[in-house]
């Protein structure tokens, strides 16, 4: 290994580490974790990395060229470590692991079954562990025609809390009572516990276990309709026949026996992966999803399978197969079929059901209906690889030659892995905002966007950039000061700082950062300059940062829009992109998303301040009871033409409120001490 790795300085003697099983952290400077592995032999795996830099690949050397630390966790087994990887990947999301990205977010059907009277949904994103879900459907379109075919067979709630409550307390159901998609538990037609019965009869056809004897009933209890003369509930009958053999149409039948699988295929190169998935339930294709993968680590197809089924099955913890059905072998799979066992087994427990520890088979089919599954999900796999090759976003080479530019067109000393921007907004000076957006290795990292009401309404860019510096800077002294992890485990997102902080605007929007940063400093050391060493203005050249402390190793810079300028701390002229080049179209992206993040909570404000109702200076009437007076009346108006008593019919609402309402409306005595029509 070359003599100018920093990876030399924290290389572990060997003797120290222990030959077990577990999972091994690289850390940088600020103890953010950047990638995680598991090893059967823990001595041995981590001996890999500091021998033969020559053998690893340019990702590797890059992570070790970051990194300051590493530690580990010995665990018992090897089974123990794929769990613990994947727990500690999905805590700290390092950098350099694997990450399996969904092309996009697919629909389930839900029957939340968790509360109290279910109610049949679609929904995207996370879904509540005690609901029941059948899917991840391709087009929410089609979703949505299965369930309204089965509506006219299983008539379950599907309308909002909202509606419900309405419905209850006007005692008259919605219109889907009165065309049969409906059974009204809300107003008692049906009760609460034949409701939930006829959701399980709906999770069971869905399931395929009673498809047959749904059919069957349906066709025999037509026929006696039909006998008895009843034609009208005969045609009925009829029509929801004719709504189940559809439903089941749209399930495409993968086996000819009732068996319970899921197929997994891969196609991929040296740099990327496509993964998908197809879930069958009862021998019918109930859903399927897809991942694209940046290789960002060398790996195997069978260590990429590995993994994938681990995530898959963390995530779907509550639908695992007996059978997984694969292109190879993965990796470790007698302990990755442990592992599956053990998640099959939790959830069966969680649900009262008693199953001892077994594995789930894995398996790689030779013949048959599995086999032909197998090829169809790979042909997908191959188109959607294809696909995702098309878009450059996601392209992993361009993202680490925009990285490696932009660390030389700045003179830094590190790749700016993290890179943090700032842009202001207003209308006119009013409802001043501001955005922070983080991007992580060249990709946007949503989850730690920042907003900034500004404590000052009024037209100066330069005092507003100066307090979002000063405001993002000081919570970061304030996290560093504590443990990086919190009293949950998790890593405190913003106790780590940024590699780089890019300002949208000139000079002078600049040098008010850099003296929003400077008074942070402050705090800590008074020979920090104080502001009037940061001039602002339109004909002002950048000061120099302040040093010491948190902001040692952050950059600064300031990226001007006519010319697509980057100015930097101390320098009279500005630092040109190439036009063309992946670190110019990175930066402006960055600003382009800020100026979005930015635009969006403005506008968001703007409309709030507008949509200010006159009940909101009413004393003792907060939004909760606003939301119900304007949901009983319709709007204020119909609210100052009401009486005390029509407004005490809103719960909550006492004959002192309701009173205080109508006098501060400005009605008068008649409506404030009798009826509307008295």
């Amino acid at each position: 290994m070359p003599a100018n790795v920093p990876a030399l300085d924290f290389r572990p003697e060997p003797s120290t580490i222990p030959e077990s099983p577990g999972c091994y952290q690289f850390k940088d400077r600020n103890g953010r974790v950047l990638y995680v592995g598991k090893a059967k032999n823990l001595r041995a795996r981590l001996a890999n990395y500091f021998t033969g830099w020559s053998g690893l690949q340019e990702r590797t050397r890059q992570m070790l060229r970051t990194a300051r630390e590493v530690d580990w966790i010995v665990v018992d087994s090897e089974s123990e470590a794929l769990h613990l990887e994947y727990t500690l990947i999905q805590r700290h999301k390092p950098r350099f692991n694997i990450r399996y990205t969904d092309d996009k977010s697919y629909p389930y059907l839900v029957l939340s079954t968790s509360e109290e009277v279910p109610r049949a949904m679609v929904r995207r994103g996370r879904i509540r562990r005690d609901d029941r879900r059948f899917g991840p459907y391709a087009h929410a379109y089609a979703i949505r025609e299965t369930l309204d075919l089965l509506l006219r067979v299983f008539p379950v709630r599907t309308c909002r809390q909202g509606t419900y409550d309405r419905a209850a307390r006007l005692g008259r159901p919605c219109l889907l009572f009165h065309i049969d998609r409906c059974t009204a538990p809300c107003t008692g037609e049906i009760s609460v516990e034949d409701h939930r019965a006829l959701v399980d009869d709906l999770a069971d056809f869905l399931e395929g276990r009673t498809a047959d004897e749904v059919l069957e009933r349906l066709e025999t209890e037509m026929q006696t309709a039909a006998d008895h003369q009843l034609y009208e509930a005969a045609a009925r009958l009829r029509d929801q026949l004719f709504a189940a053999r559809k439903a089941l149409e749209k399930q495409v039948v993968v086996s000819t026996r009732r068996e319970d699988f899921d197929v997994v295929a891969v196609h991929e190169d040296e740099i990327e992966a496509a993964v998908q998935a197809f879930f069958v339930r009862n021998g019918r294709l109930m859903g399927r999803k897809g991942w694209t993968v940046d290789k960002v680590d060398p790996v195997t197809t069978p260590e990429l399978l590995t993994r994938f089924l681990v995530q898959l099955y963390e995530e779907r913890e509550d639908d695992v197969p007996p059978l997984v059905c694969v292109p190879v072998e993965p990796a470790d799979k007698d302990d990755l079929a442990l592992l599956l066992g053990d998640i099959r087994r939790d959830a069966d427990l969680a649900q009262g059901a008693s199953r001892t520890r077994e594995r789930v088979e894995i398996r790689v089919p030779q013949r048959g209906d599995k086999k032909r599954a197998l090829e169809t999900v790979e042909e997908n796999a191959r188109e959607a690889f294809q696909r995702n090759r098309l878009k450059r976003g996601s392209d992993f080479n361009a993202r680490s030659r925009a990285l490696e530019e932009l660390q030389e067109a700045l003179g830094l000393e590190d790749a700016p892995l993290r890179i943090e921007c700032v842009d202001i907004s207003h209308l006119g000076g009013t409802e001043v905002v501001a955005s922070m957006v983080v991007f992580e290795d060249g990709l946007p990292r949503k989850s730690e966007y920042r907003r900034f009401k500004l404590s000052q309404d009024r037209n100066d860019d330069y005092a507003a950039m100066h307090e979002v510096l000063r405001r993002r800077f000081r919570r970061l002294l304030e996290e560093q000061a504590q443990p990086i992890v919190d009293d949950d485990g998790e890593a405190r997102k913003f106790a780590y700082p940024p590699n780089l902080v890019l300002i949208d605007g000139g000079p002078g929007q600049l040098n008010a950062a850099l003296a929003g940063v400077a008074d942070v400093l402050r705090q800590e050391d008074d020979s920090v300059p104080g502001p009037e060493a940061f001039p602002t203005g339109e004909d002002v050249a950048p000061v120099a940062a302040p040093a010491g402390g948190i902001v040692d190793d952050v950059a600064f810079a300031a990226l001007a829009k006519q010319f697509e300028e980057l100015w930097l701390p101390g320098r009279r002229t500005p630092v040109v992109l190439p036009r063309g080049s992946e670190a110019l179209y990175l930066v402006q992206r960055v600003r382009d998303e800020a100026h979005r993040f930015a635009v969006t909570y403005q506008r968001t404000r703007r409309r709030s301040s507008v949509q200010r109702s006159e009940l909101d200076d009413v004393p003792g009437i907060g939004p909760t009871r606003r939301a119900a007076l304007l949901e009983r009346f319709g709007s204020v108006a119909a609210i100052r033409r009401s009486s005390v008593e029509d407004l005490m019919t809103v719960h909550g609402l006492s004959r002192t409120l309701a009173t205080q309402v109508l006098e501060h409306l400005g009605e008068g005595e008649d409506a404030t001490s009798g009826g509307a029509g008295g």
